[in-house]
């Protein structure tokens, strides 16, 4: 039976992703912190935090992992022409705070939240480093819809979503993997499987395979594809 490691807080390090339980899928480590550091180590090894208020910060690398290539992105009939009527602006980096806030908030379909504060500051922080990356959705001056995530080398790890209008979310991110592709991303990961997803072209790939994509694809050092400045 995979027993669970305990992170210290003094090192960044994660125990090798073998280890990762298979009930529940891809529970990994427990402990540790939230610091621009470990967080980078833990994208490039293909793990991230996710866990409930209450608990400690719980680390994750399931099997199989959803993943988007962007040349496989798939934009419906329906998202196509709801795109040419032009009732929405999409801007990348406006309002990052406002983004993780609003993806934060209760849903209906939810209990509870597990962006908590604590993990706000924490993608702020990787944020205010040019790690992490929101897309914000405008209907006139309102943001309607958005989305969030890490980019390293040419990897974009989404996090988490929001909509407020209908297909927002959609169209947010319709337009960042269209924008991706021109910056030379090769993969987004999505981490979990969803209907949403898949409807978007995305597909579950091996575990083993994402790790060596992430090998080639955002190794320690690797440029960001993501501009530094927009």
């Amino acid at each position: 039976m995979a027993q669970l490691t305990w992170l210290t807080a003094g090192d960044t390090a994660f125990p090798p992703v073998e280890l990762a339980m298979n009930e529940p899928n891809g529970l990994l480590a427990a402990g540790g912190d939230l610091s621009v550091e470990r967080l980078v180590n833990a994208y490039r090894h293909g793990i991230f935090p996710w866990y409930a208020p209450g608990q400690p910060i719980l680390w994750w690398c399931p099997a199989p992992r959803t993943v988007v290539y962007p040349e496989n992105l798939h934009i419906s009939r329906s998202m196509r022409k709801l795109i040419r009527q032009g009732r929405t602006t999409v801007t990348f980096d406006q309002d990052f705070p406002a983004v993780i806030k609003a993806c934060a908030a209760p849903r209906r379909d939810a209990d509870g939240t597990w962006i908590t504060t604590e993990m706000q500051d924490a993608y702020i922080a990787l944020h205010q480093a040019g790690i992490a990356h929101s897309v914000e959705v405008w209907e006139q001056e309102q943001l309607v819809g958005g989305l969030y995530g890490v980019a390293l080398g040419k990897v974009f790890f989404g996090e988490s979503m929001f909509s407020k209008a209908s297909n927002a979310s959609k169209l947010g991110f319709i337009t960042l993997v269209e924008q991706l592709q021109h910056w030379g991303v090769e993969l987004i990961d999505c981490q979990m499987p969803t209907d949403h997803l898949f409807s978007l072209g995305a597909q579950s790939m091996p575990r083993d395979a994402f790790l060596q994509a992430l090998t080639q694809l955002c190794p320690q050092g690797a440029a960001n594809a993501w501009p530094a400045a927009l």
